[in-house]
């Protein structure tokens, strides 16, 4: 199986509840991208490799409909989309224009992208949500994107939702929003996760079943202790 297919299924057991956690306590603090939050049905929860897209504020000589079919151009942009990745698209939290609608959303599902996370906006929204697509965006707009944003490139580092982005990073969404992984950590991630996981959910178990907060999150050594062992005898 391919290594990243390997990762993908791996972090698809994790929250990103979990995952800003286990990456806070390594001095990752500013990764959850503002703004992004799952559009329309549930979505459930997707990972990939991050393919980066950029807007900028529009400018009235660029910003015509001659734009649409520029070498630079969202079109050009959605045709170099890999299999598997998340479309991340930075467009400064203008929410006053959709940066995709329907048609250019079909073209990624058929592509095989893995879903779209924007501190944007979108529209032809229900259009959109019959694609398939998952997105996690900021809000819905009619207006296209050239009234309010310049398409500018990607694959370069950019800043979405006020967190830095760079191709190739990791990205986790689900119910809680998006995160960013940067690459360089992403084994240091999936070691600690899951066990952080199943943890948790004990721990959960134990405070539905009327144990206080103290000695049990955090948890103590005496906690701990019991935890082993159910995990020896499970």
């Amino acid at each position: 199986m391919n290594p990243d297919h390997i990762i993908v299924d791996k972090l698809k057991l994790i929250s990103t509840a979990t995952a800003t956690t286990v990456l806070f306590k390594h001095g990752l603090r500013n990764i959850w991208i503002r703004g992004a939050m799952p559009m329309g049905r549930k979505t459930g929860r997707i990972a990939g490799k991050a393919f980066t897209l950029r807007f900028i504020p529009s400018r009235e000589d660029l910003a015509t409909p001659q734009a649409w079919s520029s070498p630079k151009s969202s079109r050009k942009a959605v045709e170099q989309v890999p299999e598997n990745s998340i479309v991340v698209v930075d467009a400064m939290g203008y929410r006053d224009a959709g940066i995709f609608g329907d048609i250019l959303c079909a073209r990624l599902a058929c592509r095989g992208a893995a879903g779209i996370v924007t501190d944007g906006a979108m529209r032809d929204i229900v259009g959109v949500e019959s694609t398939g697509l998952p997105i996690w965006a900021s809000s819905v707009a009619a207006p296209p994107a050239v009234c309010g944003l310049t398409f500018v490139g990607w694959q370069d580092p950019v800043a979405c939702g006020g967190v830095a982005v760079f191709p190739d990073d990791w990205i986790l969404a689900d119910d809680d929003g998006a995160i960013v992984i940067p690459a360089a950590y992403i084994e240091t991630l999936l070691e600690s996760a899951l066990e952080q996981e199943a943890l948790e959910e004990w721990i959960l178990g134990e405070i539905k079943q009327g144990h206080s907060l103290d000695g049990v999150y955090p948890p103590d050594e005496r906690t701990l202790a019991r935890y082993r062992k159910y995990c020896e005898e499970k």
